[in-house]
Order: structure tokens, then C-alpha cells, then sequence
């Protein structure tokens, strides 16, 4: 049986008092890749939102290595710092370079010397294969090159899980593929368990272990499963309307 890292158990929440999520129940499992899915408006973001802690569920609860990341404050900020997020545009400071921006959580986090903190950095960069623009300014890189810093930023605690919100945004179709095959480099040489939202078919079909589908109208999950067999053998036709978009729609 695999052994589960993160659980939404009952969890019902939205904003403003709106219903987005109702009695939802997910299980993310050490060391996979789990890529969220579903039309727009269905809570894929919403879900990623409490996962991370940003929000706190009207109902439910949030499992973090079986432990509720709501008990209090220190339960919830000891789980943050076992996690890693990799936002849409990467996030990375103009004023820094790009070993500086990758530094940053080590100089938050941690008592290492400067030396100490270069030397981590640097390794995770070589981990994305960005090593060669360690001193680069990371406005004048490519979009690809940004996503990839800002997975080594992401990486440089060591997390248990990284989270990623549609990382292939705004990149060209090979560049995408690029990050793609980062990602699963990540996952394969780390263990890292990943929770990816993303719309893209390609990448969806290349990365994940597993697939959750998300609608709007079921106020949570209609379909789980391997993106190949969700594909080819699932009968909910708005799965078979997800699944049969050409690639790049």
C-alpha cells in the first residue's frame, strides 16, 4: 500500500462564502506525480490554495504526513518549510542574480556562511541544468531559463514537495518539453513527490504517475487514474472532452 504525504479528508471550502470545493477527499502519495486538471472555474487553484496553507478550509481537514497543518500556527509554519513552490513567472528579483535569488530562502532559513550557501545553490542549478547562468541577471534569460532558477529556488531546502501552478505558462512548445523533462529529472533523482495544475495535454501526458480531475459542477473530484487510461477507457464524457483536445489547446 502506498503511503500517503498530503490528504484532503472532507475538505469543503471557496471564497466569499461561495461553495468551490465541497466534501472533497484526496490522497497524494510519497514521492509521485500528481498533475491536477479541469476546466476552468472547477478549483484547481483553489485546491493547490489549501494545500499549501494559504487558505483554511470552512470544513475538513488538510494531512500533511498525517498530522492537520491547521492544529496551530507552528504545526503549520514547521510543514511550509517542507515544502517548495515554483510560481507561473518564477518569481525571480531583477537586482539579484541568479545564484543570489536561489540563495534567498537560505539566508531566511538557515545559519549556513555565504560560502556555504553558493555552494548549495550551485548545486541545486546544476540539478536544472543551470549552473552556466549562475551570475546571469535573470531578467536577461529566457522564459524557460527563469522557470528553471526558480525550480532550483524551490528545491534549495531540500523540500519533501514541490508544488508547481501551471509551469509551462508562456513557454513555447520545446522549451515546455525542456521543463518537463527538468520536472521528472527532479522527481526521478530526488524522490520529490510533485503536485503539478496545469491545462497542458503534453505535459500531462509526459510527467505524471497520476491524474486528478477536478469539475465545477461536482464542486470537487469526477475522475482519478493514469492520464493514459483516463484517455483511452473513461466513459464521463467531460473526461473524454478534456482528454480529446488536440495537444497545445
Amino acid at each position: 500500500m502506498k503511503e500517503n504525504i498530503m490528504q484532503l479528508e472532507s475538505l469543503t471550502g471557496g471564497y466569499d462564502g461561495k461553495i468551490v470545493l465541497k466534501d472533497v477527499n484526496i490522497d497524494i502519495h510519497k514521492g509521485e506525480i500528481v498533475v491536477i486538471v479541469g476546466k476552468s472555474g472547477c478549483g484547481k487553484s483553489t485546491t493547490l490554495n489549501y494545500m499549501l496553507g494559504l487558505q483554511r478550509p470552512y470544513s475538513g481537514r488538510v494531512l500533511f504526513d498525517g498530522i492537520d497543518i491547521w492544529r496551530d500556527q507552528k504545526t503549520l509554519n514547521a510543514a511550509r518549510r517542507r515544502w517548495g513552490v515554483l510560481f507561473q513567472s518564477g518569481a525571480l528579483l531583477g537586482n539579484y542574480t541568479v545564484v543570489e535569488n536561489v540563495m534567498l530562502p537560505l539566508m531566511e532559513f538557515t545559519d549556513l556562511t555565504k560560502a556555504e550557501m553558493m555552494d548549495v545553490a550551485l548545486s541545486k542549478l546544476e540539478v536544472v541544468g543551470m549552473e552556466h547562468a549562475a551570475y546571469e541577471n535573470p531578467l536577461e534569460i529566457s522564459g524557460g531559463m527563469q522557470k528553471r532558477a526558480g525550480l532550483a529556488r524551490a528545491m534549495v531546502l531540500d523540500p519533501e514537495v514541490l508544488f508547481f501552478d501551471e509551469p509551462s505558462a508562456g513557454l513555447d512548445p520545446v522549451t515546455s518539453a525542456e521543463l518537463d523533462e527538468t520536472i521528472q529529472n527532479v522527481n526521478r533523482s530526488l524522490g520529490t513527490t510533485l503536485i503539478i495544475v496545469t491545462h497542458e495535454l503534453a505535459s500531462i501526458f509526459a510527467i505524471s504517475d497520476r491524474v486528478i480531475m477536478l469539475d465545477p459542477e461536482e464542486f470537487g473530484v469526477i475522475a482519478t487514474g493514469s492520464a493514459r487510461d483516463l484517455a483511452d477507457n473513461s466513459q464521463d464524457p467531460r473526461v473524454r472532452a478534456f482528454f480529446g483536445r488536440k495537444i497545445g489547446e
